[in-house]
């Protein structure tokens, strides 16, 4: 039997804009598929409906890198398991709908869990795996929404849509600084060479280099997706300079493009405890920026978690859905 009910819970997802977050509903049912791969973990369960007629349900939640750290396994669940499902459903009334919970017959109750911990770790160097900061990352993005804009970048933001004009389908990452260093859900790894700086993010295995060997932006260069980045160390502080970003029509803020003058330079160093990441940003972008934005984010060092492949095909990301499906109800369980 299929329950519905108030609900007060919210939570952030990248792709949720179209479930009803004010309603949840619980059911027991028996899955039938369960679909472990990016973008995200895919259960299927059938119960009884109101008429006592067998549905199923498709239910939705995070991606792997995110369930993994949330105690997820490919092999926890499987065909004939019999779960107990609390979740938000599509406002289209179509049998689908975003996991909140999900209970298993042990009593064990699953989630997507995306609370901040709390950084004890000390760092020695920027160097290592961190964790945005959800209460610094989501003011930054905030302030980003809200930034002034020309009358190019507001009217590109009116006429933007997630899920027509996204370049995620595709496999094209956001650019920095929006989701590359600072997400509280995908983890960033810092690697610090002689010559060069590889910052590295989860979120499809996006890699940054950045050029320490003095030299310049090239002139009429090749612009890309993360731009032609350099740097320099004003004593213990990575001062990062980015040009040559490529279009993106969702780059300064939801909705807002990166145009072919955007400018980015981020200083990064380390909090007075050496517990945290602090990344300072001034983002010029006159095309779509009524005026430079400047603010901040912090990442948690996090060296005892491990960086996890997202893996993104372009092509069978538009076929089946974003990305390359891995059916992992036959593996052997838990």
């Amino acid at each position: 039997m299929i329950v519905f009910a108030a609900s007060l819970q919210v939570h952030a997802h990248h792709s949720d804009a179209g479930y009803d977050r004010d309603t949840l509903v619980t059911f027991e049912g028996v899955i039938s598929r369960y679909i472990y791969r990016n973008p995200h973990i895919m259960i299927y369960v059938e119960t009884p409906d109101s008429q006592g007629e067998i549905v199923e349900w498709e239910i939705e939640t995070g991606s792997t890198p995110i369930m993994s750290r949330s105690g997820w396994s490919a092999s926890m669940l499987g065909p004939g398991d019999i779960v107990t499902i609390r979740a938000h459903p599509e406002r289209d009334g179509t049998n689908s709908a975003i996991l909140n919970t999900l209970e298993t017959t042990d009593g064990n109750v699953w989630s997507q869990i995306e609370v901040d911990e709390e950084p004890t770790a000390v760092a020695d160097s920027i160097e290592g795996v961190w964790k945005g900061i959800g209460a610094t990352t989501g003011a930054f993005r905030r302030l980003l929404n809200q930034h002034p804009l020309t009358s190019a970048g507001a009217t590109a933001r009116e006429n933007f849509s997630y899920f027509e004009d996204s370049p995620i389908p595709d496999c094209i990452p956001p650019q920095a600084p929006d989701a590359v260093i600072g997400s509280i859900v995908y983890l960033n790894e810092i690697e610090v060479m002689d010559d060069r700086v590889i910052i590295r993010s989860e979120f499809f295995d996006t890699v940054r280099t950045v050029f320490m060997d003095g030299r310049d932006h090239p002139e009429n260069g090749e612009r890309t997706n993360q731009g032609h980045s350099v740097g320099h160390w004003e004593d213990d502080v990575l001062v990062i300079d980015t040009v040559l970003f490529s279009d993106h029509p969702d780059a300064n803020g939801r909705g807002v493009p990166a145009g072919a003058s955007k400018h980015l330079v981020e200083r990064l160093y380390l909090s007075e405890d050496r517990r945290r990441l602090i990344v300072d940003v001034l983002l010029e972008d006159p095309e779509y920026l009524a005026e430079p934005f400047s603010a901040s984010k912090q990442l948690m060092y996090t060296p005892h978690l491990e960086m996890v492949t997202y893996g993104c095909d372009p092509v069978l990301s538009r076929e089946i859905g974003f990305d390359t499906v891995t059916d992992y109800s036959e593996f052997p369980r838990d």
